[in-house]
């Protein structure tokens, strides 16, 4: 199992280098000043290959550090949500709504930040002060759960979803709430399976979920936490992540 495991994170770092080139190159030719004009045609193709080519990439780099997370390894380390939050959202955006991405990619500012978000139907629940403080957490495990978090929202939205960050007990929250179609409570333990199957009268309300949820659950179970679902049949869905927070931290 163990060599089986080695194998495939070898693999998926073998990757990385082919794709990343993928990447660069077509960031290349889409630099026009420097290779000349594209065709309508050209362009959007091209657009299309780096697209892919940054989901690939994010795929390969989230396998990694699931990986490091079922070895039990964890890098903490102090987190500024004000720098993490933006990072995470623009990295999402960026391969499902690239105007927006654009406008969010150097913002800092919580209040500025929420308003270009509201306009694409996501709120950011997160009080000022949280916003400024900083976290000892494992940064790339948060940011792989979080954006995870999302994605799958974005998925299942109809008109609305919310990322909310609080403080609560000496845990770290963050939920991510959709309006999509929901979850029957028959599956709430099912969803966070890689693979499954269901009763195809169901099976809308499950299609795009599964892998990355499996990933999300794994990754918040080895750095000590808790992984929640709030949903029904067209009532949304709520993810709930629960962290422990170091005491000596927020004794100081």
């Amino acid at each position: 199992m163990l060599k089986q495991r080695l194998k495939l994170n070898l693999l998926f770092h073998d990757l990385k280098s082919p794709l990343a080139v993928v990447e660069i190159g077509a960031t290349s030719l889409l630099n026009t000043s420097r290779y000349g004009s594209l065709s309508e045609k050209q362009e959007k193709v091209l657009r299309r290959i780096l697209r892919n080519a940054k989901v690939a990439l994010v795929l390969v780099n989230d396998l990694l550090e699931l990986g490091c997370a079922q070895k039990g390894i964890i890098r903490q380390s102090p987190i500024k949500i004000s720098s993490l939050i933006p990072e995470v959202l623009w990295q999402v955006l960026d391969l499902t709504n690239n105007r927006m991405s654009t406008k969010i990619k150097d913002v800092l500012d919580l209040t500025q930040l929420q308003g270009i978000l509201i306009k694409g139907g996501i709120t950011l629940s997160i009080s000022p002060d949280i916003w400024e403080k900083e976290f000892y957490l494992d940064e790339k495990k948060i940011k792989q759960i979080i954006r995870n978090l999302m994605s799958n929202g974005l998925k299942h939205m109809k008109n609305s979803i919310e990322l909310a960050i609080k403080e609560q007990n000496n845990c770290f929250i963050c939920s991510v709430e959709d309006d999509g179609m929901g979850i029957s409570p028959r599956y709430h333990k099912k969803i966070f399976e890689a693979y499954f199957q269901v009763d195809e009268l169901e099976e809308h309300n499950l299609r795009g979920h599964g892998l990355g949820l499996a990933g999300v659950l794994i990754l918040v179970e080895e750095i000590g936490g808790e992984l929640l679902l709030e949903s029904d049949v067209e009532k949304g869905a709520k993810f709930i992540v629960l962290l422990p927070l170091p005491k000596k931290l927020n004794e100081g």
